[in-house]
């Protein structure tokens, strides 16, 4: 690589000519991402000679992480404002499986359930292999280190109910995926919300955020963010913090193809609208290192027309650790039902058969979530529901011989206490599928995840592209990169959000 000089792109250059296309170019991004609005907005902008309004922190985005690293920063007795530029709060985050990682908890239901050992070294060890090792291993370990702090403070401060169960999810070696009672992420937004606002932090909702000031020069601060308000421009300053939360990009087809080809637009998304990646542009514009952008995770268990992830959508993922399979069109397996996210995806595509399905029992609902939820979802058409193997296999439109033999050799395998068809680890907690009533329920792969993002460091500041902090400005969330490598491991996705959320927002006091 060139030296800053032997390039012709100084830091003071860079910072002069406005932080605009040579920013966007030495980050990775191509200009042709940008729509002809956010080309405009990126043009050589002039600093505001006057603010409409100042704050001491801003936080872009509603979330998970937002609203952690608002309810932190607001403790600090700051004046913090969160800025939604969706019409509802939540983002994603609402939305979200309502999954949450964790090796232990204060009400110890490992211990009680009887589910063998965890450590925050094996959850560890296991998101940084789930990741292939692109993950940074300091950041890993402040996740796993951290996240049942996280956990037990939402509980305690806001209120966020457990249900009794605890999962064991694929890519995992233990029992350690938590549940909220809600059964799905608005359990955890609404206790993290009740925090931020109990301390004083503010929701500004159809907010949008075009651009990101910053002052110009070598290692100069963040300044503030412009807002579009009804199609008036209005600049808020920041006195100590911008902290970005703003979520990922898997609604931007353009964008997320132009980083990862495969993921073609006849994929459905999980994502709400409002995740289309515009802050991660503005952030590259003003100098922000970004990494792993080509990383983009398939939700393998979504409702196969529309990709919706539902409640009976977590199902799948919830169930493999008591004895829920896989099987294609024909009836069979194809998979390590315990494997990670991005192997069943890929597996399910290369059945070359939509969709897959599910297949369980009447024991393993109380593990995996509730009856009222199983029969909420029946009526609607995405549980089946039959008393025998056969008449499942005909309701879901599978081979009925087939189907009973791969149940029964299954339930074999699960007394031999071995999977010689695909080396699933075998668990004494695992149900033999052969009491009914049985279930099934349709699944595919839909665009869930974006793992790529801003590159920051262990106080959540972000770092340029010369490897320098950018003074006041800090990210948390989906927005950021380097922590999940190449594929997320489900359940992690809360706690990343909350334990750097509520490091942006104490490092945004300090």
């Amino acid at each position: 690589m060139k030296s800053k000089n032997e390039s012709g792109l100084s830091r003071r250059r860079f910072l002069q000519t406005g932080m605009t296309v040579a920013a966007v170019t030495a980050s990775g991004m191509a200009m042709n991402l940008l729509s002809p609005s956010e080309a405009e907005a990126m043009a050589p902008k002039k600093i505001p000679a006057k603010w409409d309004k100042t704050h001491d922190v801003i936080v872009i985005g509603s979330g998970f992480a937002g609203l952690a690293a608002a309810a932190e920063a607001a403790a600090g007795g700051l004046d913090v404002v969160i800025l939604e530029k969706m019409p509802l709060y939540g983002g994603n985050s609402i939305i979200n499986g309502g999954e949450y990682n964790s090796w232990t908890d204060l009400i110890h239901l490992r211990e009680t359930l009887k589910l063998g050992d965890d450590s925050a070294a094996l959850h560890k060890a296991d998101t940084l292999k789930g990741g292939d090792f692109y993950g940074n291993p300091e950041l890993v370990q402040i996740l796993t280190d951290n996240s049942s702090d996280a956990l037990n403070w939402m509980v305690t401060e806001g209120g966020l109910k457990l249900r009794p169960i605890l999962n064991r999810t694929g890519g995992h070696s233990a029992y350690r995926t938590h549940t909220c009672v809600e059964g799905v992420g608005r359990g955890y937004t609404e206790a993290l919300k009740r925090i931020a606002e109990k301390r004083g932090a503010k929701i500004m909702l159809n907010m949008p955020v075009s651009w990101i000031w910053r002052e110009e020069g070598d290692n100069k601060p963040v300044l503030g963010v412009e807002v579009d308000v009804k199609g008036r421009k209005r600049n808020l300053k920041a006195r100590k913090a911008v902290i970005m939360a703003s979520g990922g990009f898997s609604r931007d087809i353009k964008m997320r193809m132009s980083f990862n080809p495969a993921i073609v637009p006849e994929f459905n998304c999980t994502n709400q609208p409002g995740a289309t990646g515009e802050m991660l542009r503005y952030a590259q514009a003003i100098g922000a290192d970004s990494l792993q952008l080509c990383f983009i995770q398939l939700y393998p268990y979504a409702e196969p027309e529309t990709g919706t992830l539902d409640s009976p959508a977590v199902y799948p993922f919830r169930g493999p650790g008591y004895g829920l399979i896989y099987v294609d069109k024909k009836g069979k397996r194809f998979v390590n039902d315990l494997e990670r996210r991005d192997v069943v995806s890929h597996a399910e595509i290369n059945t070359g058969m939509k969709p897959t399905y599910s297949i369980f029992c009447q024991s393993m609902i109380p593990l995996m979530g509730t009856q009222d939820e199983v029969d909420k979802g029946i009526a609607k058409g995405r549980f089946f529901k039959a008393d025998s193997i056969a008449e499942l296999a005909q309701k879901l439109g599978l081979p009925a011989d087939t189907l009973v033999a791969t149940v029964n050799q299954h339930n074999q395998y699960l007394k031999d206490g071995k999977d010689p068809d695909f080396g699933k680890p075998i668990t004494a907690r695992m149900i033999p599928i052969d009491k009914g009533p049985f279930y099934g329920i349709a699944q595919w792969p839909a665009v869930h995840h974006t793992m790529g993002g801003l590159r920051i460091n262990d106080t959540a500041q972000v770092i340029d592209i010369w490897g320098s902090v950018i003074p006041n400005l800090f990210a948390c969330g989906e927005v950021t990169g380097g922590i999940h490598g190449d594929n997320r491991l489900g359940g992690n996705a809360i706690a990343d959000c909350v334990v750097f959320g509520r490091i942006a927002g104490r490092s945004a006091v300090k």
